[in-house]
């Protein structure tokens, strides 16, 4: 009878831990996801209808989610935008028309980026296209500066969900060029790819 009974109070209680262990277990397998509202980016535009024929990131903009450690790594030159991910490729495409954000070459500008869903951070990187790049062909390392011209570093710890930081933008800039932006991801083998076309003035 006591066997009985204890195993029973015993089965109540296992029963009892597992809506406690479900969400420990469930957190770690949550993504981030992220995108740039400032400058605004090409998923952005999608999202917004601005661009047209984009495909499903108009629904999902902050998706472009991509193995990290670029340049050395990460997408293949001609995906970069679209983070390497097929179903994103219209984000690589130089022949539609996408609008171009008003900068100042050399002044402080406030980057912001939207996030959906917060995880550990690296940090965030800005690169931009040299002078003389071809917007006509779709990106790739060699038509960025080698260098980012802002990083910056979070140690691994949690964004907020909207993220500001403000930066200088490089000087001598004039036209339109385009800003590739990373968010390295801490705890996963990740990161997020934003490319922004802007107009330097």
């Amino acid at each position: 009878m006591f066997g009985t009974r204890a195993r029973r109070a015993l089965g109540i209680a296992t029963l009892g831990l597992i809506p406690l262990a479900a969400p420990v277990v469930l957190a770690g397998s949550a993504s981030a996801h992220g995108y740039t509202q400032n400058p605004p980016s090409r998923s952005l535009h999608c999202h917004q209808g601005a661009v047209s024929d984009c495909g499903s990131i108009q629904w999902e903009p902050q998706s472009v989610e991509g193995p990290k450690g670029f340049p050395e790594a990460g997408p293949a030159d001609g995906t970069l935008c679209a983070g390497g991910n097929a179903r994103f490729a219209q984000l690589d495409d130089p022949s539609k028309p996408w609008p171009q954000q008003p900068m100042t070459s050399g002044q402080d500008f406030e980057f912001r980026w939207e996030l959906t869903a917060a995880h550990a951070t690296t940090s965030f990187r800005y690169f931009v296209t040299k002078d003389g790049w071809n917007p006509g062909a779709p990106l790739s390392r060699a038509q960025l500066e080698p260098a980012p011209f802002l990083t910056v570093d979070f140690g691994g710890r949690r964004p907020p969900f909207t993220v500001t930081h403000t930066g200088r933008l490089p000087s001598g800039k004039s036209g339109h060029h385009m800003i590739f932006a990373v968010w390295d991801i801490a705890d996963t083998a990740n990161a997020f790819y934003s490319c922004a076309d802007v107009n330097f003035r």
